[in-house]
């Protein structure tokens, strides 16, 4: 696993021991990035369900002014801190420890892209994309990468946001949504 482009081109990611965490595929990795590359430059990022913290990690690279990584496993926590360090990239990131939909519940600040790659068959996807639209995080214009099983069918979610649309790599679903302005 490997940063695409940008000032961490090249450098190789550590990635988490174990089934729990599923990587994004470099497949899917090239897709988002080919989707949102013109969205991503001096945004604020949300990467929840971080893992090894490779989305916001490339973000960064870049050229986002900031991300915040969200995760409850401390294992994962301390290989995003690493891969920050790895990348020369910690002064603009912030990571979390703690359960994604309480942090969602908690934060008044608005994120420019939100990446969410919950665990499959958790059954967080849905809950995560309603708190976002309830607390209203997500910036005018904004985009939230969604990544799961191909099968999934998100919801039609409430003005202003709206499903943009969905892609399939695999097995792998994504659904890019956005937010219009008010």
């Amino acid at each position: 696993m490997r940063v695409i482009t940008g000032s961490a081109r090249g450098r190789r990611l550590k990635e988490l021991e174990g089934m729990e965490t599923r990587p994004t595929t470099d497949r899917v990795k090239e897709g988002v990035f080919s989707i949102i590359q013109f969205e991503i430059e001096g945004r604020r990022v949300l990467d929840l369900f971080a893992g090894t913290g490779q989305l916001g990690i490339e973000c960064l690279s870049r050229g986002a002014a900031s991300a915040v990584f969200v995760d409850r496993r401390a294992d994962a926590l301390k290989l995003i801190r690493e891969n920050l360090k790895t990348t020369d990239l910690s002064e603009r990131a912030s990571v979390v420890s703690g359960d994604a939909l309480e942090f969602l519940k908690s934060r008044r600040e608005r994120f420019d892209l939100i990446f969410l790659d919950p665990p499959y068959g958790a059954g967080l996807l849905e809950p995560a994309l309603e708190q976002i639209v309830r607390f209203d995080i997500l910036s005018p214009h904004g985009i939230i990468v969604a990544e799961h099983p191909k099968e999934t069918v998100l919801p039609p979610l409430p003005a202003p946001y709206r499903v943009h649309r969905v892609y399939r790599y695999g097995k792998i679903g994504l659904t890019v949504c956005r937010r219009d302005q008010d």
